[in-house]
């Protein structure tokens, strides 16, 4: 899959990966991608604002949370897992309960790619 997407993409440059186009990912819904293997779930907001973060529910170790509720809690965007609807910050992974946290990832947009960075 990764080889598929540098043949597409390219390479993004030293610490970030090419994942998809902006246009690949619905607005206010998840997809997941292996990143330099890791499960990563990203999600499109509003204003193309974009937030990566594990696709590994903490709680229940199933790989979902790109499926998760996407939300707000004040300003902040969260996303709740679809399995026992724990709610997590997307901007800094944070457990909004109080339990374990999600692993949050930079992403950005360069010329319509979105690129991911922070993985091996």
């Amino acid at each position: 899959m990764t080889e598929l997407i540098l043949q597409r993409f390219g390479t993004a440059g030293a610490g970030w990966r090419p994942v998809c186009l902006l246009e690949d990912l619905e607005e206010c819904w998840g997809e997941a991608a292996l990143v330099g293997g890791e499960q990563i779930a990203l999600f499109r907001l509003p204003g193309n604002r974009l937030h990566a973060v594990g696709n590994i529910d903490p709680r229940t170790r199933a790989a979902v949370m790109a499926r998760g509720i996407v939300g707000s809690s004040g300003a902040a965007p969260t996303i709740a897992s679809p399995l026992h609807k724990e709610v997590y910050d997307l901007g800094t992974g944070t457990c909004l309960s109080g339990g374990e946290g999600l692993r949050v990832y930079p992403v950005r947009c360069t010329d319509g790619i979105v690129e991911v960075g922070g993985t091996p």
